[in-house]
């Protein structure tokens, strides 16, 4: 059997359930990276700019390193989690065989933003090549998104307060600052001790360790009065 034969014959062994979603996979990756009306999202187009002009400031003319802040910045840091980890956003058990056939999803996203061009063959993973003919595509599609996005009108500083103003108002009985606290009060009480070594090596302030120690003392207070 030839190098192109095994290759082949190991895509098509799993290649039914990836022609099952492929469609669900396509609509899901470029809502993520579309732009209705050539028009990205305020904040995204926002934060953009901003990583624009620091490489303009810095006189980073590479194109590819704008490319790289952008990806870092969004799509690995915040879209892979959430693909990888449904039950963040929605009620619902990843189960171990949801897990893997996520993981192959995420690869393939990630793999439409990197800018390595590898050539796959048949000792490589098949998470990699159940989506190898359409990663070329993607990425083709995930630069005219970038380009879309730096083309827009510019949005100015008063215009984002105001959107984000607006955003905050369609959500403000949502916040449950009970469970915030909670949370903070966790990371608090496990890293109590570090965060009290870095405040003395930094020379902080008498005043703001006193402030932990208050914090922190109204919260075991109220830990043991809820217990």
């Amino acid at each position: 059997m030839s190098s192109k034969e095994a290759l082949s014959l190991k895509v098509g062994l799993e290649i039914h359930p990836q022609v099952a979603v492929h469609s669900f996979v396509e609509n899901l990756f470029r809502t993520i990276w579309g732009t209705p009306n050539l028009k990205a999202p305020p904040a995204i187009k926002y934060f953009f700019d901003f990583l624009d002009a620091q490489g303009e400031s810095k006189r980073i003319s590479d194109p590819d390193v704008l490319h790289i802040w952008k990806t870092n910045s969004l799509p690995l840091r915040f879209w892979v989690n959430i693909l990888k980890n449904p039950q963040f956003v929605f009620d619902m058990e990843k189960t171990p065989p949801l897990d893997g056939c996520l993981s192959v999803i995420a690869q393939a996203f990630m793999d439409s933003f990197s800018l390595a061009e590898k050539q796959l063959g048949k000792h490589d993973p098949t998470n990699k090549l159940l989506y190898a003919k359409d990663i070329s595509k993607y990425k083709q599609e995930v630069r005219a998104y970038y380009k879309q996005v730096r083309d827009q009108p510019p949005i100015n500083s008063s215009e984002f307060k105001e959107f984000l103003h607006e955003e905050s108002k369609k959500h403000e009985h949502e916040f449950n600052e009970s469970a915030a606290l909670w949370e903070l009060y966790k990371y608090m009480q496990r890293y109590f001790d570090e965060i009290k070594l870095k405040l003395d090596q930094n020379g902080a302030p008498v005043e703001l360790k006193e402030q932990l120690q208050h914090v922190k003392s109204l919260f075991d207070s109220l830990n043991c009065s809820r217990n």
